[in-house]
């Protein structure tokens, strides 16, 4: 038992003797590092709707992806990457995609000019995405050569139904309806506490048809109005929606109407800046929000 004690003791003291000959160095603790801040991201697809909101970063850095141009830098302090995508679903879904895996946003706006579908807006007026669909993905009755075609008799077909074929087959039914995809109820909430900021026109909650289609014929936009419920018109938010949803990443649409055949409201490019602008004040609001609840 001495003898276990003894060597418990020579043990414990030239334990003692190394801390101490260790705590004679000079030495410095340094703290691991705090995790990087999660950056807002800001689409536009073409120039006018993109690089303008570039501009009023600080420290940017532009990288190339595919189609799409991605300038990094900061608003107020916080990190911000804003995207030009390119125009329509396929250059906005990729863009969004390798958007989301290179930069993990904390949220998204998509934002951009668009056309009127509804008879009470204006140019200049300004359309939060309540909701986004794609409005271009239809399955057509069968009719026989010489028949023509029918446009107001398509059938909506959501292609994200099931894993079947979406115009035949036992997953065809399942297929027949719209989906809409849902704007994140935060960013909404953040919009429309700044919605007297805009002073070109009106805010108002509403729903964004996407595809690659420019619609002139008033029939089809009144027709994709009463039935799909459209506000506005334009290429890209439903497909963003689609894929920050796959990848649980928050996102709301915001689109200003360039123009609106339903009222003879004729194409007003300036007005990209002014949604650009309009959009500045909502991320500069969430940018707050965000930093109160850090707190």
């Amino acid at each position: 038992m001495k003898t276990l004690v003894l060597f418990i003791g020579v043990i414990l003291t030239l334990f003692t003797f190394t801390a101490r000959a260790q705590s004679s160095f000079n030495s410095v603790a340094v703290k691991g590092a705090p995790s990087p801040q999660s950056p807002i991201m800001i689409q536009g697809p073409m120039p006018i709707e993109a690089e303008y909101f570039a501009s009023l970063l600080d420290n940017v850095q532009v990288e190339q992806s595919g189609n799409a141009s991605f300038y990094k830098g900061s608003l107020n302090g916080y990190p911000v990457v804003v995207v030009k995508t390119g125009k329509g679903v396929e250059n906005t879904a990729a863009a969004t995609a390798v958007g989301i895996i290179k930069y993990r946003p904390i949220a998204i706006i998509n934002q951009g000019t668009s056309g009127g579908h509804d008879p009470a807006l204006h140019v200049g007026d300004i359309v939060l995405g309540a909701r986004s669909v794609n409005a271009t993905s239809f399955k057509t009755p069968k009719r026989a050569k010489g028949k023509g075609s029918a446009p107001f008799s398509w059938t909506p077909m959501d292609l994200m139904a099931s894993e079947g074929s979406a115009g035949e087959g036992d997953s065809a039914a399942d297929a027949e309806k719209i989906r809409y995809y849902q704007g994140d109820s935060t960013l909404m909430a953040v919009a429309l506490s700044v919605k007297n900021m805009h002073k070109s026109g009106r805010v108002v909650k509403g729903t964004i048809g996407s595809g690659n289609f420019w619609n002139n014929e008033l029939d089809r936009i009144e027709w994709l109005h009463r039935e799909i419920g459209t506000s506005v018109e334009e290429m890209e938010t439903s497909a963003a929606a689609q894929i920050a949803h796959a990848y649980h990443t928050p996102l709301l649409g915001i689109r200003i109407l360039s123009n609106n055949a339903t009222n003879h409201g004729e194409y007003d490019p300036s007005t990209a800046k002014a949604c650009q602008l309009f959009v500045k004040h909502v991320v500069e609001a969430y940018i707050k929000q965000l930093q109160t609840n850090a707190q």
